[in-house]
């Protein structure tokens, strides 16, 4: 069955800043993409409308902009693979605005079925070589008045209602949630989806640490908790979360194959992250050719990174002032409360199961001593964000540089950075809250320091991440310094394994090792000492320890942070360190927070608890426990060499003095 929609095409309107939109009847291509808006339904004021309606607007780039409403319609070299006659001539404009409406009318047409439509224009007559000019003249002619779509549409096998499916893979919670927004409206049925990836999940027996080959114990403990909280909130609202196992791509295109499930529309978080951009193509292709809506929301963050690079001239900021200068404000988050979500359909022949368990993934007899405190999930994050802002003062007067690092058993920040990376918060919630408090307290802190400039951080880093090709390493990195760190897995492992003879460096990393997660002063401490501050280790070897250790692991944040206080990029006072004897003490003079995570030393005297070396009766017990661990400070000392030094240099002048050979400098220490 084909149906056949004639479609008038209304005169182009050129508008001018200052001046009454009038029709131009000389020019047949649109200056302002304006006119779209009466074929969707869709208000003038929309976000796909060129900020410039004087210019021509760039039509390619707002098709393929995350979150933009034409995303998923087709480009004109896919357009071209679908069609099944060729055309004999088509302009990009063309295409898209006839897929544009195509997808539209398909979607309103009837629910139920399932839609496969071929295009057939006429436009750009130039490019068309026929010999008989009669036939040209008639084409151009029927080019100026009417356009013809042609839509052979299938029956669905199900023959009424239609699915759709949202899979979760950060996002993982209901409030805030476009992509489940969107899913549900309009849904006989909902099919929530998530699929358990070998990838992150799958144990990996010769890792330093319980876990998988990508992720410890920890974080894939939090993530299970998220889902199994995800799971509870579907069901009070009459649904359910759908488990699967496998390549996520594979298993989520075999699902939209699912002849029973039915699905018309396609919904899934944007997703930054090198990993989910390429299984995105992948999935987003298929959908695609299948007649399948695909929407794919920004909303893991504040800000869509893709216009604040367009915003810098392409480039993303490279500073955190002249980002928030281009960011503006952020949308608002959605205000959906929702009484119930359209039911779980039949599943067919997919392999459904319930959230596994610790045991169910094959981690039964990995040792942990002890697990992370922070349980995952949006009702915890939503139960300690209200925590935090019941203290309105604590909020008004947050200013980063000033935590606690040594604070463990109530920390001294919100510890909102696991539900933020793992999506079980809203930033656009938790932004908002912060502003109402704002609102009601005048007198406030300001970024980069304050509550909202943490999240301006996040930001900044996830934009320059998501415009730096090979952000994750050094070489092939453009914005990242060349220097030739020393390649040695004994001091590595030293600083890995907590046996560096420093306890403040010590303690630091038996908390994350245990819990997952440390206050960030603590991780700029046992940053800055692998690398520039007294081991001189690639950062990316300490890299890959916090990703696989810290439950909030985030790729772009992870990556940005240890080029930062490597000094590799961002910041460059390379002789600013932080020392690991006098730094902790500033904040915790007695040691509390060694005592607790190193007990050998819980009887020292805190005189001597961040030197125990110095110390003139260290009991024999202590001395043997310490034994190698402690060797290695005496080769430091907190003194790096003059090569070293000159590597971290952030420009490199070749006529620069240069100082004898052998020269050792003293660092300006923090602390």
């Amino acid at each position: 069955m084909a149906t056949t929609f004639t479609f008038i095409r209304p005169p182009i309107i050129r508008a001018s800043a200052g001046s009454p939109a009038k029709p131009d009847p000389n020019n047949r291509k649109p200056v302002s993409s304006n006119w779209w808006a009466p074929l969707f339904g869709w208000p003038a004021e929309a976000d796909y409308i060129s900020p410039n309606p004087s210019k021509k607007p760039d039509l390619e780039r707002e098709l393929n902009r995350p979150g933009s409403r034409f995303a998923g319609c087709f480009t004109e070299e896919k357009a071209k693979q679908l069609r099944k006659k060729t055309v004999e001539t088509s302009t990009f404009h063309d295409i898209m605005y006839h897929s544009a409406i195509a997808s539209r009318l398909a979607s309103d047409i009837s629910k139920g079925y399932r839609y496969i439509f071929s295009i057939q224009t006429r436009s750009n007559l130039r490019r068309v070589r026929k010999p008989n000019p009669e036939t040209r003249k008639e084409r151009r002619e029927e080019e100026d008045s009417v356009k013809t779509f042609t839509f052979p549409i299938v029956p669905s096998m199900m023959g009424s209602g239609s699915g759709s499916l949202v899979w979760f893979r950060k996002g993982i919670r209901i409030h805030d949630n476009p992509a489940l927004e969107f899913a549900s409206r309009s849904a006989s049925h909902l099919y929530p989806v998530f699929v358990i990836d070998p990838r992150y999940m799958k144990p990996d027996p010769n890792a330093f640490s319980p876990g998988s080959s990508r992720a410890g114990l920890n974080r894939i403990k939090f993530l299970l908790e998220s889902l199994v909280d995800l799971d509870l909130n579907l069901k009070n609202l009459g649904s359910r979360l759908l488990i699967l196992k496998g390549d996520p791509a594979e298993v989520v295109i075999h699902c939209l194959k699912e002849a029973c499930w039915n699905v018309s529309k396609l919904c899934f978080e944007y997703d930054t992250e090198p990993y989910y951009q390429a299984l995105d193509v992948k999935v987003k292709n298929f959908a695609l050719s299948a007649g399948i809506e695909v929407f794919s929301p920004v909303s893991h963050t504040l800000f869509n990174p893709t216009d604040i690079i367009h915003k810098n001239g392409g480039k993303p900021p490279l500073s955190y002032q002249s980002f928030v200068k281009l960011a503006g404000e952020p949308p608002s988050p959605l205000t959906t409360v929702y009484s119930s979500l359209p039911p779980v359909g039949h599943l067919g022949s997919c392999d459904i199961s319930e959230v596994p368990t610790i045991t169910d993934l094959g981690y039964g007899d990995a040792e942990q001593d002890e697990f992370s405190p922070f349980k995952g999930g949006e009702s915890e994050a939503l139960k300690r964000l209200d925590e935090c802002m019941k203290d309105k003062k604590w909020v008004a007067n947050f200013e980063k540089p000033k935590g606690n690092p040594s604070a463990f058993l109530k920390p001294a920040t919100t510890v909102l950075s696991p539900y933020l990376k793992f999506g079980c918060l809203s930033s656009r919630y938790f932004y908002q809250r912060i502003q109402d408090i704002y609102r009601s307290m005048p007198k406030h802190t300001s970024p980069p320091v304050s509550l909202t400039g943490q999240l301006l951080w996040r930001e900044f880093f996830y934009t320059a991440a998501f415009g730096t090709p090979n952000f994750d390493r050094m070489k092939g990195n453009r914005i990242c310094k060349q220097i030739p760190w020393k390649d040695d897995d004994k001091l590595l492992e030293a600083w890995r394994e907590a046996r560096t003879g420093f306890p403040w460096i010590d303690a630091i990393m038996i908390q994350l090792r245990r819990w997952g997660w440390m206050h960030h002063l603590a991780r700029h401490s046992v940053a800055c000492f692998l690398t520039r501050g007294d081991l001189f280790v690639h950062w990316e070897k300490g890299r890959d320890v916090f990703e696989r250790l810290l439950i909030d692991s985030d790729w772009a944040i992870n990556n940005g942070n240890w080029m930062w206080l490597s000094c590799s990029s961002f910041f460059y006072q390379y002789n600013r360190i932080y020392s690991p004897t006098t730094f902790g003490k500033k904040y915790d003079p007695n040691g509390d927070y060694i005592r607790h995570f190193l007990p050998v030393l819980k009887d020292m005297p805190k005189e001597y608890i961040y030197e125990p070396w110095t110390a003139p009766k260290t009991s024999k017990e202590c001395r043997r426990k310490m034994g190698e661990a402690y060797a290695l400070n005496k080769e430091l000392n907190g003194l790096v060499g003059e090569d070293d030094l000159k590597n971290l240099r952030r420009k490199l002048d070749e006529s620069e003095r240069q100082e004898p050979e052998g020269k050792r400098y003293k660092q300006k220490l923090i602390g």
